[in-house]
């Protein structure tokens, strides 16, 4: 469906069961998820924008559908960073509402989105992201129960030496809180979110609850924590960490 859609240049909002994508022209300008933070979190969390700043935005320029527009020629933000900020939220929420459903698309004619045109991207460079997204995911770890269930720290293991970004992660994991929470407490893109969470599901640190996949090998979790002597799992950590870098 999407794909005809671009063929006919159509403009509108496809409505699926876990988010909409606004098209304009055949392309993709916009997306969104109940899964994964706004434009408005990802900026406003970062400090690229105060709240108040936005919601001056949406309400001056919002019934015009130029919001995007207004913030950047009143010079509340440069052109080229809300570009790549909207670039990701667009890919973030593209992978969710292109995910599997067990509800039927619906597709509204003519309906556009109050943000305006930011970065229109066209419909086959979204499809070729999200599946690399979902191969990515597949590989890292099989079970996608982590995606979407609350999170629960595994019993009887010591925390292991963790970046960052992990440990951020790890730390708002407390039984209640799915990934989507986790991201939207963060002010991250959900996406970066799954990636961590199922790197910590696959070393044992967590688990979901009912999951599917077989209990992780120890060399997995060798190569999250760098907890091994293994000269070939050195390596592979080196190469995750150069291919992570790139």
């Amino acid at each position: 469906m999407l794909s005809r859609l671009a063929a006919e240049r159509a403009t509108g909002v496809l409505m699926r069961e876990r988010g909409t994508l606004y098209l304009c022209d055949g392309e993709v300008v916009h997306a969104e998820s109940p899964a994964t933070p706004g434009l408005d979190v990802l900026l406003t969390v970062r400090g690229a924008l105060h709240a108040e700043v936005w919601r001056q935005a949406v309400a001056e320029a919002g019934a015009r559908r130029r919001v995007g527009r207004f913030l950047v020629d009143s010079g509340r933000i440069a052109e080229g960073a809300l570009e790549l900020c909207h670039l990701g939220a667009l890919y973030d929420a593209a992978y969710f509402v292109l995910g599997p459903s067990s509800s039927p698309a619906r597709f509204r004619y003519g309906a556009a989105h109050w943000l305006g045109s930011v970065r229109p991207v066209p419909v086959a460079a979204l499809e070729r992201e999200t599946l690399r997204r979902r191969e990515l995911l597949h590989r890292i770890w099989p079970d996608p129960a982590t995606d979407t269930a609350p999170l629960v720290r595994s019993r009887g293991l010591a925390e292991p030496a963790l970046t960052p970004r992990q440990k951020a992660v790890l730390d708002r994991v407390d039984g209640d809180r799915t990934a989507a929470e986790i991201s939207l407490a963060l002010g991250r893109p959900a996406f970066h979110t799954l990636v961590d969470l199922r790197r910590l599901a696959a070393a044992g640190i967590i688990t979901a609850p009912h999951a599917s996949a077989q209990a992780p090998e120890p060399v997995v979790a060798a190569l999250l924590t760098g907890t091994t002597d293994d000269p070939d799992v050195a390596l592979l950590r080196r190469l995750r960490d150069a291919l992570e870098a790139l």
